[in-house]
């Protein structure tokens, strides 16, 4: 069975011989390693919600005496 190398796209073996797989070279598996370290390459998540206005904060109504 062979597989393509995620940097290169290479066919590479996929056996117990392979001991970078599934990258066809140690050179391609640090790629892949700077790649998520410098946050080039990420998991996708959805967003967090982010209040619009802050509806914690207690309002007055315009016909109230403020002092």
């Amino acid at each position: 069975m062979k597989v393509s190398c995620p940097t290169c796209k290479k066919l590479v073996p996929w056996s117990k011989e392979s001991k970078s797989k599934p990258f066809c070279s140690e050179r391609c598996r640090l790629i892949d390693l700077g790649q998520w370290a410098s946050e080039e390459n990420r998991i996708p998540c959805a967003p967090k919600e982010v209040p619009l206005g802050n509806e914690d904060v207690p309002t007055h109504e315009p016909d109230e005496d403020i002092h």
